[in-house]
């Protein structure tokens, strides 16, 4: 690659569900839960073995606005706003699971401007700073329940969240529990607090649903 050469910082980004193993010897080890380009897997690979050029960012399950185009691929936030305002109820899958209760599936939410705060705390460190892959996410996993109430609470609503069943192809694949460990990145000198899900919720709904309802 000409940035390798060119002596350039390369801050690249993919999500946790996409690269679930990377290995710094050989791409057979890179095993991928969805398709993706062939890009991805070589260049993960690349930033396990020249980590002093390149920072990949591992996303978690990222939310905020201008995400309507993303259609069925949009944030849970984004469609429980959407179920809300056609029907009054958000729509859960229940847990099969006995250790979980239906809607207490467990994510790692994080709100689009921390992400690209650590995206760009990276992407404008010199080239010869420490690289490595690291994880974008608040390192503190929170319930669908939570989210979907946290909606439910910014637009001013009392909760009413019905749990129905899980599609029988998705039962034996379904994450349960989610969360980033934040202590690579933390020690990469990332310091900023980030923002709680209700906090966050409550800046997209407020911010940017509810002005555009006019």
């Amino acid at each position: 690659m000409t940035c390798f050469t060119r002596n350039t910082s390369i801050a690249y980004c993919s999500t946790e569900r996409q690269l679930t193993s990377v290995c710094s010897t050989r791409l057979a080890t890179l095993r991928w839960t969805n398709t993706s380009p062939g890009s991805k897997p070589t260049i993960s690979l690349a930033g396990t073995r020249l980590s002093e050029h390149i920072c990949g960012l591992k996303y978690f399950n990222v939310y905020g606005p201008y995400e309507d185009h993303k259609g069925d691929m949009r944030s849970v936030v984004s469609k429980s706003y959407e179920q809300i305002r056609q029907t009054g109820v958000v729509k859960l899958f229940k847990s099969y699971r006995p250790e979980y209760k239906d809607g207490e599936q467990m994510r790692d939410f994080i709100c689009v401007k921390d992400a690209v705060d650590v995206t760009l705390h990276f992407a404008l460190q010199p080239a010869d700073a420490p690289g490595g892959l690291f994880n974008c996410g608040t390192g503190k996993a929170r319930t669908w329940v939570d989210l979907a109430t946290a909606v439910f609470d910014a637009m001013g609503l009392p909760p009413k969240i019905e749990f129905i069943e899980m599609p029988q192809q998705l039962q034996g694949k379904y994450q349960y529990f989610t969360q980033a460990n934040d202590a690579k990145l933390r020690a990469a000198g990332y310091t900023k607090p980030f923002t709680s899900l209700e906090e966050g919720v409550r800046e997209y709904i407020t911010g940017y649903y509810l002005p555009r309802e006019g």
